[in-house]
């Protein structure tokens, strides 16, 4: 491919599975309602919690979406990465003869891995002893297994396999290496996302920290109590836009470019300005100037750390007079962990095709410290062109993607 141009990228599948909709149609319908995820946890024993609302999942059925694999020999977080990728891939108009020979990266981002799993495993280690562990459990926690199933399910020949464990920006990270490998012609699809399931290690730890929230999550709030966590899985099918027109395919948006940054400033606290250096990244790469920005999808946690820093950085990019609409999904949804900004990014590609901005629920007054339009409460109808995605994590990773537009002289 050396002297060539490199070739633009598009999302022409959408695979989502979340507390406010399994499948894009009714993840859409939740969107523009404003709907909440959250209810009393199930998943896992919550006494001696003061308290222990989720996002929990209760309505998905995996056997509706994987034909091949024995689903038992999924966890959780893998059955959520496997019925979305075939979301994606029905979504884009392929089968899997399509994807079968042609070479394909299949990339998915993670907090957890199956820590479901582990969960279980411990608590039969230390209640019953090793020898009592579940073998099929056992098989099923390696991470890698987010992203080699899918390829196991769809029979793929050609294909690299990778599970980006980078926290909470894990899913803009594998989109972003997805952009890379169609943009370079490395390969002819990318199915990139981002999944993760409810498990009590890590609802206990956000607990300990004094950061989950009784009964609602408030992003931007002055009156915010925390996150709620989530579980999900986002995932997007990337191809070339010459592949995409060659075939008719439906085109939600084009990747326009991407950011990363590492500051590694504190194990939990995002750090201003390299959250701005990181957005000014993605813009530079995308060639997207700061006041072409519609509006944000934020990272928005809905704690104090976060909401602040990720507010004063937007305006310290955007400037402090007008920034873009900055919303958070996080509202509806939950903290979906590696999952966050795929479900992002696919809130972002349907805000796009469909003209809306999805809203901030739970909204009652904005902390003057943020002081942005987080579009509270209701979605709006916009004509939206670019859209930035935020995606923060612990450690100071964070990854931002942009995204454009359907161009109407592309076809």
């Amino acid at each position: 491919m050396q002297g060539e141009p490199a070739r633009r990228v598009v999302i022409t599948g959408l695979g989502t599975v979340s507390g406010i909709g399994v499948g894009t149609a009714e993840f859409l319908a939740g969107l523009r309602s404003g709907k909440s995820a959250a209810k009393p946890i199930t998943a896992f024993d919550t006494e001696g919690f003061d308290h222990a609302t989720a996002c929990e999942i209760t309505d998905f059925d995996p056997g509706e979406w994987i034909r091949h694999l024995d689903v038992r020999t999924l966890g959780r977080a893998s059955q959520f990465s496997v019925s979305a990728a075939r979301m994606a891939v029905a979504d884009a108009g392929l089968t899997e003869h399509d994807l079968r020979d042609v070479p394909t990266l299949i990339s998915v981002g993670t907090t957890d891995g199956e820590s479901r799993d582990l969960d279980h495993l411990v608590e039969v280690e230390v209640d019953q002893g090793p020898e009592q562990m579940d073998a099929v459990i056992a098989r099923r926690v390696p991470a890698g297994r987010l992203s080699a199933a899918i390829a196991q399910e769809f029979g793929l020949t050609r294909v690299e396999a990778v599970t980006l464990p980078t926290a909470c920006a894990a899913g803009n990270y594998a989109i972003g290496y997805g952009f890379d490998a169609i943009r370079g012609g490395d390969v002819d699809f990318a199915l990139c996302g981002g999944a993760d399931a409810l498990c009590r290690k890590t609802f206990t730890g956000f607990y300990r920290l004094g950061t989950i929230a009784p009964e609602r999550c408030q992003p931007f709030d002055k009156d915010r109590k925390g996150i709620l966590t989530g579980e999900g899985a986002g995932i997007l099918l990337l191809e070339s836009l010459e592949s995409a027109l060659a075939r008719g395919a439906r085109i939600y948006a084009e990747v326009l470019g991407y950011g990363l940054n590492c500051d590694a400033h504190h194990p939990v606290a995002p750090h201003q300005d390299s959250v701005a250096r990181c957005m000014r990244i993605a813009l530079e790469n995308a060639e997207v100037k700061p006041e072409e920005v519609d509006f944000i999808s934020a990272h928005g946690t809905g704690t104090k750390a976060n909401d602040v820093t990720e507010a004063r950085a937007i305006r310290q990019v955007f400037g402090e007079d007008d920034p873009p609409r900055t919303v958070s999904v996080k509202s509806m949804i939950g903290h979906t962990m590696g999952a966050a900004s795929a479900l992002a990014a696919i809130a972002c590609s349907l805000a796009l095709t469909e003209g809306f901005i999805p809203p901030t629920i739970n909204h009652a007054e904005t902390d003057p410290e943020c002081a942005l339009d987080v579009v509270p409460n209701r979605a709006v109808d916009a004509d939206v062109k670019i859209v930035q995605n935020n995606g923060l994590a612990f450690g100071g990773n964070n990854a931002v993607v942009i995204f454009g537009k359907r161009d109407t002289d592309w076809s």
